[in-house]
């Protein structure tokens, strides 16, 4: 079949095998031409492991770090007339390549929230690497079961307390517009904290020392996002803050636990991904950084924030800030880079959108996500999806 992009809303349908392979090709190369990275780290976990910051912190801990890895995420298979998730086709062209480097590379696709999935996991670590001395937190879903209740959790991305108004774009159309978003009921906001907050990479960290899987002096990392002042309204200062402020919790009960280099959680920058697309706000944020950062030679994607945080930010001596998080969203919340944010913002409108941000690169970078407008990719070529790339 000829494999093109159908996009409802913000959400993508269809991968395409080989534009996924030739993207996991193309962050190991990123990083193998800048060279090895220094680490002792050689035995890693990576929760939600197919792409984003997840499948960059297994490519990075790779072929950087030359480590070997058991990746955890969940993913839809292909069928004969249906593509597969872009993370079943990325789990696959990162285990190929991570095998033909010598290096051993298993992945476990379930609901990591799931008992069921930490135990098969513990027993492939136990098979494959023996312990693990990093495991890294980046899951993102908008549901959770708990798994010893069974009761189903939702979060809701909203402001609390009251309504927020503010400007945001339809990134199909390029339309700037006014949006009121109602505050979160009590409920809600709890249940994003289930969701989103550290309850699950806490259980994660549990089940693997009471299996014995854990090595002396381990290191867990969960990935958070802070953001400006720009979106604060509808992220930081809402039912997503909440959760995240969680993680901090959740990360000082590990560190109480294992020791003050046991668990970091790391803020990262924000970059085009399929959930965040899902944020008001956020997207026509997103599209304005990436004008402004490449302007000032500051631009960064996943593979870039976490080549860096694992080359610079994890040697030692590690630079905290006053709640012990690991920064390496420095560069978008520099004065310089959020000045200009802020002088643009009320700025923005439709007619202004194609001088005051980058909507062609944040869509090229949306659907590169999923494997399209990869250079050197024959996308009339007629394809299997059951392909691996």
């Amino acid at each position: 079949m000829i494999i093109e992009p159908k996009i409802r809303g913000f959400i993508c349908t269809t991968a395409h095998p080989t534009g996924c392979a030739a993207n996991v090709q193309r962050q190991i190369d990123h990083v193998v031409v800048k060279g090895p990275v220094e680490s002792g780290r050689k035995r890693v976990l990576v929760l939600g492991c197919s792409t984003g910051y997840g499948l960059a912190s297994r490519i990075v801990t790779t072929f950087g770090a030359g480590a070997d890895t058991v990746g955890v995420s969940f993913e839809k298979e292909p069928t004969e007339i249906k593509t597969a998730s872009a993370g079943w086709y990325n789990n696959r062209a990162f285990e190929k390549r991570a095998r033909a480097a010598g290096r051993i590379a298993v992945t476990v696709e379930g609901d990591a929230f799931s008992d069921a999935i930490k135990a098969e996991t513990v027993g492939q670590i136990r098979e494959h690497l023996g312990q693990v001395d990093l495991v890294v937190y980046s899951l993102a879903s908008p549901v959770r079961t708990d798994p010893k209740t069974g009761e189903v959790y939702r979060s809701a991305i909203k402001p609390m307390n009251a309504a927020v108004k503010s400007k945001t774009l339809n990134t199909g159309t390029g339309e700037v517009s006014e949006v009121e978003i109602q505050p979160a009921m009590a409920e809600e906001a709890e249940a994003t904290v289930k969701v989103m907050g550290g309850e699950d990479w806490e259980l994660w960290i549990a089940a693997l020392a009471e299996a014995g899987v854990l090595a002396d002096g381990f290191t867990t990392l969960n990935y958070t996002y802070l953001g400006s002042e720009l979106t604060w309204p509808i992220y930081h200062k809402g039912t997503l803050g909440s959760a995240k402020a969680d993680l901090d919790r959740a990360a000082g009960a590990i560190r109480a636990q294992f020791g003050d280099a046991s668990a970091y959680v790391v803020a990262l920058k924000a970059v085009v991904t399929q959930a965040s697309s899902a944020i008001p706000v956020v997207p026509l944020y997103g599209t304005m950084l990436l004008q402004v950062m490449d302007d000032m030679g500051l631009g960064e994607g996943c593979i870039e924030q976490i080549d860096r945080l694992f080359r610079v930010k994890l040697q030692a001596p590690v630079a905290l800030d006053e709640a012990h998080r690991l920064r390496v969203d420095d560069w978008e919340l520099s004065k310089a880079v959020q000045d200009e944010m802020t002088r643009r913002w009320p700025l923005l409108s439709t007619e202004t959108l194609g001088n005051l941000a980058d909507l062609e690169k944040y869509r090229a970078e949306f659907l590169r996500l999923f494997g399209f407008g990869l250079s050197g990719v024959d996308y009339g070529a007629d394809v299997d999806p059951r392909d691996i790339g």
